[in-house]
């Protein structure tokens, strides 16, 4: 199955389940922007899997743009309107893994969870594990 080089999976470690409808937005840093150094260049929502599969354009189809060495993103999930939607409340409205670099490591803030992308040709696919209180992550497959 054919997937875009970023892709993400969801899942609701408080209910066991996927988390269905979660929206989330990639945004790429440009040093350049003045008010906010990182602007959108997708959005996405979850589907029913957890997964969201089609975050960037496929590389090589109409509209892609592939990964280049020493640009610098961040993804955010927005994690409060879905447990809104499961009647639960939650301790973070949002999470950001941020700070993936495709050449080289930026020097993270406590809020961010950094990772190093090594290989622009490579496919990411980031796993967020949450409940209405905690969140964990890592580099998936």
């Amino acid at each position: 199955m054919a997937k875009s080089p970023i892709t993400c999976h969801i899942l609701d470690a408080a209910l066991g389940k996927p988390a269905q409808g979660v929206q989330v937005e990639l945004q790429k840093y440009e040093e350049s922007l003045s008010e906010s150094p990182f602007r959108a260049v997708a959005t996405g929502i979850t589907n029913a899997d957890g997964r969201c599969l089609d975050l960037l354009p496929l590389v090589g189809s109409e509209g892609s743009t592939p990964l280049q060495g020493g640009e610098t993103y961040k993804v955010i999930f927005k994690t409060k309107q879905y447990f809104e939607g499961t009647d639960r409340k939650s301790f973070y409205p949002w999470v950001e893994v941020c700070n993936f670099v495709v050449r080289q490591l930026l020097e993270p803030s406590a809020q961010q969870i950094p990772f190093t992308i090594q290989n622009p040709g490579e496919h990411y696919h980031i796993p967020l594990l949450i409940s209405p209180f905690s969140f964990t992550t890592y580099r998936g497959s």
